[in-house]
């Protein structure tokens, strides 16, 4: 079984659930591989909003 730091995984959901308002059952439901890629997803949008108000 592969071991993942708690904080590291607390990072994610802070930052998942601060940017999409999901609950925390919502969240632990995803699979990690799925977190992650929703944690690249939400900042690709972040950075894409930032880029636009930039212009």
């Amino acid at each position: 079984m592969i071991t993942y730091r708690q904080d590291d995984l607390w990072d994610e959901l802070a930052y998942l659930a601060y940017h999409l308002h999901w609950d925390l059952d919502q969240l632990l439901d995803l699979g990690h591989r799925d977190r992650i890629r929703m944690v690249y997803a939400v900042a690709d949008l972040n950075e894409r909003a930032w880029e636009r108000a930039r212009a």
